[in-house]
C-alpha cells in the first residue's frame, strides 16, 4: 500500500532537537538529528515529497529575548537565524543518509542557503529533494507555525504534520496534568474556540481557510512519521483528510 500523502510539510520544533528530556548542555543532540533523518529517509523512500520547517526555540525565541531587554523585532530576527542553524545541521545529517536536500531561507544568506522562491521550492520537491525551510516567513511577529502553514499552502502540500513532545492535542498539558484528555479529532473551529495550543491562531486560520489538515503527533516514537504519511490512526487530526 502506498503513502496517503504525496507531498507533506513537516513542522519540527527547535526545542525537540535538544532531546527528551531536554538537554541542559546542548542545543542540538546528534542522536535526535540522526533519528529524524532516518525517519525522513524512510518516508522519502515511499515516494513522499518532503518540505520541512524547523523552529529555533532550542536557541532563542523573540518573546524570551524581549523579556531579557532585547527589542522584540531584533529578538525575532535572532530566532530566524537560529532556525537557519538548525536547518544546516539537519541538512548535514540528512545528506549523510544519501538524501539530496536544499536549504531555502526567507532571509538572505546566499553563502549557505538559497533564497526562498516558491516555484523553485516546488521544482526541488518534484525532483525528489528534501526542502528545508529556514527563517520563518522572514518577518518579525510571525511564528514558525505560521511559516509552516504558509509554506504548505504555497508549495501545495496536502497536510501539515506537526511533530511534538507529546502524542497529540490535549485539553491540558499532559506533561503537567495526568488527567489531561487526548483529542483524536478536532475541527479548526474547535481549536480556535477552545484556545488549544496546537499552533498559533494565525496558522490554524490559514489552514482552515485553505482546507489543509493538521496532524499532530509525537516525534520521538519510532515509526510515527511513517504511520502518519500512510494515513494510519496516529496523533490528533485537525480538519479532514482528503479522500482516497
Amino acid at each position: 500500500m502506498g503513502a496517503k500523502f504525496k507531498r507533506v510539510l513537516l513542522k519540527l520544533s527547535g526545542e525537540a532537537l535538544r532531546g527528551e528530556p531536554p538537554s541542559t548542555e546542548a542545543t542540538l543532540q546528534p542522536a535526535v538529528l540522526q533519528s529524524i533523518a532516518a525517519e525522513l529517509k524512510e518516508i522519502h523512500e515511499l515516494g513522499v515529497e518532503l518540505a520541512v520547517v524547523v523552529g529555533g526555540g532550542n536557541m532563542v525565541r523573540g518573546l524570551r529575548a524581549a523579556e531579557a531587554g532585547i527589542d522584540r523585532t531584533t529578538g525575532d530576527y535572532m530566532g530566524m537565524l537560529a532556525t537557519l542553524i538548525n536547518c544546516l545541521a539537519l541538512q548535514e545529517v540528512l545528506e549523510r543518509t544519501g538524501l539530496v536536500t536544499r536549504v531555502m531561507s526567507a532571509l538572505g544568506a546566499q553563502e549557505v542557503a538559497e533564497p526562498y522562491i516558491r516555484r523553485r521550492g516546488i521544482r526541488h520537491l518534484e525532483k525528489g529533494r528534501v526542502v528545508l525551510l529556514a527563517a520563518g516567513t522572514g518577518n518579525p511577529y510571525f511564528t514558525t507555525d505560521t511559516a509552516a502553514a504558509l509554506r504548505a499552502i504555497e508549495l501545495k502540500c496536502q497536510v501539515v504534520m506537526k511533530a511534538t513532545r507529546v502524542d497529540g492535542v490535549y485539553d491540558a498539558d499532559p506533561l503537567k496534568d495526568p488527567n489531561a484528555r487526548l483529542f483524536k479529532r478536532l475541527t479548526y473551529v474547535d481549536v480556535l474556540k477552545r484556545d488549544l495550543k496546537v499552533m498559533d491562531t494565525t496558522a490554524v486560520s490559514l489552514c482552515m481557510d485553505n482546507q489543509i489538515p493538521l496532524l499532530v503527533f509525537k516525534l520521538m516514537q519510532a515509526g510515527n512519521m511513517r504511520r502518519a504519511v500512510m494515513g494510519e490512526d496516529v496523533g490528533t487530526l485537525v480538519g479532514n483528510l482528503p479522500a482516497g
